[in-house]
């Protein structure tokens, strides 16, 4: 195949999974330049591809809604890599409230590939076995997602039909910066106008997402990810716990991770020291956690913790003595 046609069919692969995709874009991603890109679509055209293109600050090209190509043929590489994908997301419980599409999608893959790919693959997804167990997951509705997405990818403001943890339902205007999944469940964090603050929101709590006129600009070097993280780790709990640990962040995020716990290094001469905030609705399991860190630690707050490590403490000395005379 020669290079060229090659790229017009990578053209043809990245307008294919949707949205608008700008011309400075598709130059990037095929190694090209502008013109070239232009000349690219025409050849599309030539084959009755529906190209379209979108003008304004956000335009570029598009496939024609509703386009629809030929059946795909898979490499075993790609067809492993297609079921596997499904079989891991639904796991990680990353699917839309349509639960069984995962399902489906794969039982359509599987019966459209040759037989002798089928049976090897059927053999891989038959013995594969996960060491951890799914979490409890929460779908969001498949609009809400597919909204928001196209919300954060053209940087448009949205309205949400929000409920919250307590049950309260409101209507909100978002600016999306980004989706995160993260532990069974979908977030959108995004900018909040109506406070000037930036708000994290669950997915499934959402109702109903629709785009409003306008755009806004996002910050500079957003990594939406740690914004969630840092949300779910500061939000509003019963306890709020304070500590030094004597170690590395490395070393207390092993047990603390970002989204459970704020890590700040604090100046020292000597072995170095960290500042460990937290908060929780229960401190019965904190225990066991600094126990299994194994490093020299101040309970700064709450009294009510230090009181639990005393108690847990005299447990293992007690069991240890129990073992002694036992022998």
């Amino acid at each position: 195949m020669s290079r060229p046609i090659a790229r017009v069919l990578a053209l043809l692969e990245l307008l294919q999974s949707g949205g608008i995709r700008t011309v400075a874009e598709l130059a990037d991603r095929l190694a090209v330049d502008e013109r070239t890109v232009r000349r690219y679509v025409d050849h599309l055209l030539d084959l009755d591809v529906p190209v379209e293109s979108v003008r304004g600050r956000y335009g570029g090209y598009r496939l024609a809604s509703g386009y629809r190509m030929p059946p795909l043929m898979l490499s075993d590489d790609e067809a492993l890599a297609v079921l596997l994908g499904l079989v891991a997301g639904q796991r990680a419980g990353l699917m839309t409230a349509t639960g069984t599409a995962s399902e489906t999608a794969a039982a359509k893959i599987r019966r459209v590939l040759p037989e002798r790919l089928g049976h090897k693959l059927a053999a891989v997804l038959d013995t594969l076995a996960f060491t951890v167990p799914p979490g409890e997951s929460a779908a969001p509705e498949t609009e809400v997602l597919l909204s928001i997405a196209d919300a954060v990818s053209h940087h448009r403001p949205i309205s949400i039909q929000y409920t919250a943890a307590d049950g309260r339902r409101s209507e909100r205007t978002l600016h999306p910066y980004g989706l995160v999944a993260h532990a069974g469940r979908w977030y959108v964090t995004g900018a909040d106008p109506a406070i000037d603050e930036d708000r994290t929101f669950r997915l499934d709590r959402i109702a109903g997402a629709r785009t409003l006129p306008g755009a806004f600009e996002p910050p500079a070097g957003l990594d939406p990810a740690k914004r969630v993280l840092s949300g779910l780790a500061t939000a509003p709990y019963r306890h709020e716990v304070t500590l030094r640990i004597q170690g590395t962040a490395e070393q207390i995020r092993t047990r603390l991770p970002a989204s459970v716990a704020t890590v700040a290094e604090l100046p020292s001469e000597t072995a170095p020291w960290v500042r460990v905030e937290l908060r929780a609705e229960r401190l019965d399991w904190l225990p066991a956690v600094l126990a299994s860190l194994d490093l020299p630690f101040v309970i700064e707050r709450p009294a009510e913790l230090r009181d639990l490590v005393v108690a847990l403490a005299d447990r293992l000395v007690d069991s240890a003595r129990r073992l002694m005379d036992s022998g």
